[in-house]
């Protein structure tokens, strides 16, 4: 134990390629897709494996090929030494940023001087729902549906689907001006690529080297043509984040370490929040998440260089625009999950990584995330420049 810590540093961020629902990366066992993400992560920082404290690995479908704690494998199948821990998260959407801040935590509290914390999804092996899946077949039921749940909110639908409806009405967002947010994201996902922007965070899977979800020539014509996903409802396929595949991770170190191993800190943890919020309409918890974050850390966002809301759904982003008051030009300036895809466990160091990177190249000083997560949570997260 080093004691005590004044600040939690960033010194390294990386990804894969998010990868379409069966494209490049879908036979890739979810171990061995964050393996190539940890050892990347100890070649690029140079940190001696042995060293590392512990894995913090978000993951949400822990079934099948993601089962038995994920992240204790992937640490293995990384060829890490057999003295580094691991442990799984499930926070849902936000589980990977949820283990940002656990081993801030860690690092701030001196319990632990190099922490790794990332997360990986395939979702083309294990599908969104798989874990609820298991339960109905085995007659167990639906998790949510307890007693005490059903004398609280009553025996009626509660999905992230719905709940995307219902923010898209409550927040009087029309289809038309989702959709148009939704080509804003592919547009600016392709610039980015095309433009190499994200080549420095991201290491080569199996010749996957660039993100397949952005998609030229998506135009409000062609979405307008689209199915709603609900019978008389605003939200189609395109509004939504797509099914993905992928893995990100972060090293949090302690002053101590930087100092000891000689690391460039990329950037530190200012402010770190988490909050629940309504579990129907399930998806709102960045606005509490953000003001919560705000009033922690004192930084207003009008001094945040760039946001990374996740687009889990076009309402989303667009309801914590509309509450905010944040200047949408800073909104996912590269595209967000939309165009990039929403591996669920590995998303929240997604985001980051790509928050980190962007913010060094364009020297930003602040930089946010904020995630929604089934069950009505939400993470936040506030990164300075060092």
């Amino acid at each position: 134990m080093s004691g005590a810590g004044s600040a939690a540093y960033l010194v390294g961020a990386v990804r894969t390629a998010t990868g379409r629902r069966g494209g490049g990366l879908a036979h890739v066992h979810p171990a061995d897709l964050g393996a190539h993400v940890l050892r990347a992560l100890a070649e690029r920082t140079g940190v001696p494996t042995e060293e590392v404290d512990d894995v913090l690995w978000g993951c949400v479908g822990q079934v099948g090929p993601q089962a038995s704690n994920i992240g204790r494998t992937t640490v293995l199948s990384a060829g890490w030494p057999e003295s580094v821990p691991a442990t799984t998260i499930d926070r849902q959407c936000g589980s990977s940023q949820q283990a940002l801040h656990f081993a801030a935590q860690a690092v701030l509290a001196g319990v632990q001087d190099l922490v790794v914390a990332g997360g990986v999804e395939v979702m083309s092996q294990v599908p969104i729902g798989s874990p609820t899946l298991v339960g109905v077949e085995a007659g167990l039921g639906h998790p949510r549906e307890g007693r005490g749940w059903v004398e609280r909110y009553g025996d009626q639908e509660v999905s992230q689907f719905r709940g995307a409806e219902l923010i898209a009405r409550r927040w009087d967002l029309t289809r038309e001006r989702m959709e148009a947010f939704a080509v804003t994201s592919h547009e600016r996902a392709l610039a980015a690529r095309d433009a190499g922007e994200l080549d420095e965070e991201v290491v080569e899977v199996d010749g996957v080297a660039r993100d397949e979800g952005p998609r030229p020539g998506t135009t409000p014509e062609r979405l307008a043509g689209l199915a709603s996903l609900r019978e008389g409802g605003r939200i189609t396929a395109a509004l939504a984040s797509q099914i993905s595949d992928g893995a990100a991770a972060v090293l949090v170190a302690s002053e101590a370490a930087v100092r000891r191993h000689a690391l460039m800190p990329l950037a530190r943890v200012h402010s770190m929040v988490v909050t629940g919020s309504d579990p129907v309409l399930m998806l709102t918890g960045p606005i509490p998440a953000t003001e919560r974050l705000v009033a922690r850390s004192g930084v207003p966002l009008d001094q945040v260089g760039s946001y990374e809301v996740n687009e889990a759904f076009a309402s989303v982003p667009l309801a914590w625009l509309a509450e905010t008051g944040a200047d949408p030009d800073r909104l996912n300036p590269q595209g967000g999950a939309i165009a990039l895809g929403h591996p669920l466990g590995a998303t929240g160091a997604r985001l980051v990584t790509t928050l980190v990177h962007r913010m060094r190249r364009r020297g930003e000083r602040y930089g946010l995330v904020a995630m929604c997560e089934g069950g009505g949570m939400a993470n936040a997260t506030l990164l300075e420049a060092v």
